[in-house]
């Protein structure tokens, strides 16, 4: 930001040379880019972080060279001109339809302006800092925003349509041209400043070409206003327009510095251009907000700079902040004043002590302490599950959060896609509400490189919308290549049993058929919660021929999502530790014919319902389909295992189980044993 040196030092009792404000600037966090002499003054650059908007002025400079050097800040007398006895209401009106964009809005009339040069002084502050004068009303306002850092705007009203202003979103489509000429197409996201018929201004960045100050103008509308930063930078970005008001709106502007600049334009206006300040002022929006109340802790505050700072000169330094301290019970209250929009926490008023007394007071240690603390329990959850899903072959991928709307909405399954500006992104506009697209797209990459056999996982959110507003959520997401697909659908059943029996899961999940099929899923199957068979925490399925063309996939696939908190909400895992068998164990191999559609799970629970006393585990073997067995049929092959803790078992017992087990599945399944 270019500073002028003559200008800067009429706001301070005790001027400062070039040179101590190039020093003491950088010692409080604002170094200089340059100083360049102009026309008999100095031209500072100064380097403002973009969290103090509150220095993107003359009098935000000043006042940081004042608490720094114990000089008094200056700030100009503001004298409002007698008014006549015109009431503004009965000239102009002022209607706000977008109250969340434009916070705050002032309008000011000043009737029978004259419009000419501005004298040498205003012309000579302006030029310091590069900048061309125009004429005496143009030049105020720019004066103004550079001496107290909020933008103004001055319209001519006569060539407001209704002679009123209207803040609203812009109508999409709506054509507008800039005072630099340029021609525009607005969006309804976009605010605009209208008059009764058509946009004279973009809000906070720059007025209209058809309402501007030129010579001719008599009666002049003047703007003082907020408007949101998001929004401001967002526009400003999309119609690659930027100026010097929307470069500090973007940053945030002082609450009451709004009619206090508004108050100083009119005053200097009235006083080089002439004219009547119409009584009152209109303004529209909200209340401002209440100050903000901090504490400090001398205490905490050493304790973390590594210093013994008194308590007293703490508060000297915050009071010439004009943050009001106070000092009671061995803390320090501090008003915050309304232009400090960085001040919200004690570690900031810590931050204003070590820059005001001195970065170079703070230690520098020869060693390095570390504190040695135990490891966080999310991360070694996920550690344990990267460990797991490595060990079986799978490769960690980290990939963006941005899709094309169509896959996106390929995998939102019912819920609403979320959108960013798509100027902004134009080939890949949409949120991802699954991780599963960012993981077929990878695999078409590992495809296009000749690799195989692939394996791949991520851990990432997804976002998307609702009834009840927006849904962010973190999934652990799986693929693998199944060039045999029911050898790789048993195998992910197989990753995903593991995993969850590590990290703690044991005996809280059951596997399932599907009760609703995925939209990007051939068969599929669903993880649930043990205890609320109505929660699904995740699925698995090979990936339909439909989805693979999509992504030009040639290898089938295999999909797993599961939600990654509810994976590790029992982790660690407690390991339940008992008696080593003390007799031999019976186990029989049982094969039977089944319909193609039967899964295992429902074979399993079959079983598990049969209750035979002394089973002690069933566990799947093999599945075979082929002569001799019919078409439609699968044979499926599983061993049980019989053991009686007291005593070595006969297998005339065990026989008599294996026909209850062999009874219920043909009652249950309509399954028969194979020959």
């Amino acid at each position: 930001m270019k500073i002028s040196l003559a200008w800067l030092n009429t706001y301070l009792d005790r001027p400062v040379d070039a040179e101590e404000a190039e020093r003491v600037l950088t010692n409080v966090g604002f170094p200089l880019d340059g100083i360049e002499p102009v026309d008999g003054d100095q031209q500072l650059d100064v380097e403002v972080t973009s969290n103090r908007s509150d220095c993107l002025s003359h009098i935000g400079v000043a006042r940081e060279i004042a608490a720094a050097t114990g000089r008094t800040l200056r700030t100009p007398r503001i004298d409002l001109p007698k008014s006549d006895a015109t009431d503004v209401l009965s000239l102009t009106s002022v209607e706000n339809h977008a109250p969340e964009l434009c916070l705050t809005y002032t309008a000011r009339v000043i009737r029978g302006v004259k419009i000419g040069p501005s004298p040498d002084w205003l012309k000579q502050r302006l030029a310091a800092i590069g900048l061309r004068p125009v004429n005496n009303v143009v030049d105020i306002t720019n004066f103004v925003l550079h001496e107290m850092g909020q933008p103004l705007h001055a319209f001519d009203m006569n060539k407001l349509a209704g002679k009123r202003i209207v803040v609203r979103r812009a109508t999409s489509g709506e054509s507008f041209t800039a005072i630099d000429g340029s021609r525009h197409k607005l969006r309804d996201t976009m605010l605009v400043i209208a008059d009764a018929d058509r946009p004279v201004a973009i809000a906070g960045i720059m007025g209209g070409l058809d309402s501007e100050v030129s010579d001719s103008t008599t009666d002049i509308l003047l703007e003082s206003a907020r408007f949101a930063p998001l929004n401001v930078r967002s526009t400003s970005r999309s119609m690659k327009l930027a100026s010097d008001s929307s470069y500090r709106f973007e940053r945030g502007i002082d609450q009451e510095g709004i009619e206090r600049a508004s108050r100083r334009a009119a005053q200097l206006i009235v006083e080089l251009a002439g004219g009547k300040l119409a009584d009152g002022v209109i303004t529209v929006g909200g209340p401002a907000p209440m100050p903000a109340i901090v504490t400090l802790r001398p205490d905490r505050c050493n304790a973390l700079l590594g210093l013994e700072i008194p308590a007293p000169l703490m508060v000297r330094i915050l009071g010439g902040l004009g943050l009001s301290p106070q000092l009671e019970e061995g803390l320090i209250a501090c008003t915050i004043p309304s232009h400090r929009l960085d001040l919200s926490r004690e570690v900031d008023l810590i931050e204003e002590i070590a820059r005001l007394h001195g970065f170079d007071h703070l230690p520098v240690e020869q060693k390095i302490h570390v504190t040695a603390r135990p490891p966080q329990q999310m991360i070694e959850a996920r550690k344990r599950v990267a460990s797991v899903l490595v060990a079986h072959g799978f490769c960690q991928t980290i990939t963006f959060s941005f899709l094309p709307t169509s896959q996106a909405e390929a995998f939102a399954d019912g819920l609403t896609v979320l959108k960013v500006d798509e100027e902004k992104k134009k080939a890949e506009p949409a949120l991802r509400p699954s991780l599963l697209a960012s993981l077929l797209a990878c695999r078409k990459t590992n495809q296009d490189a000749g690799n195989h056999n692939v394996r791949l996982f991520e851990i990432g959110q997804t976002f998307a919308a609702n009834d009840a507003g927006f849904v962010e959520s973190r999934r652990l997401a799986l693929l693998a290549d199944a060039e045999k697909p029911a050898e790789a659908m048993r195998a992910m059943r197989g990753t995903i049993e593991e995993l969850l029996v590590s990290v703690g899961m044991t005996n809280r999940y059951r596997i399932i058929e599907a009760p609703m099929t995925p939209t990007w899923a051939a068969p599929a199957a669903a993880v649930i919660d043990a205890r609320d068979a109505k929660r699904v925490i995740g699925m698995y399925g090979l990936v339909s021929a439909a989805m693979l063309k999509s992504f030009d996939l040639q290898t089938p696939v295999v999909l797993a999502e599961l939600d990654y908190p509810s994976v590790v909400s029992a982790y660690p895992a407690q390991p339940t530790v008992g008696e080593l068998p003390r007799y031999p164990a019976i186990e029989r191999d049982l094969s039977v014919i089944v319909e193609e559609a039967t899964a295992w799970a429902a074979i399993e629970k079959t079983i598990c319902e049969a209750k035979p006393a002394l089973l002690e585990t069933v566990n799947f073997v093999t599945v075979y389909r082929g002569k001799p067995i019919e078409k439609g049929r699968k044979s499926v092959t599983l061993r049980m295992t019989f053991r009686d803790p007291s005593r070595t078992l006969e297998h005339d017992e065990v026989s008599g189980q294996m026909q209850s087990v062999i009874g219920k599945l043909r009652d249950e399944l309509g399954a028969t044993l194979r020959d």
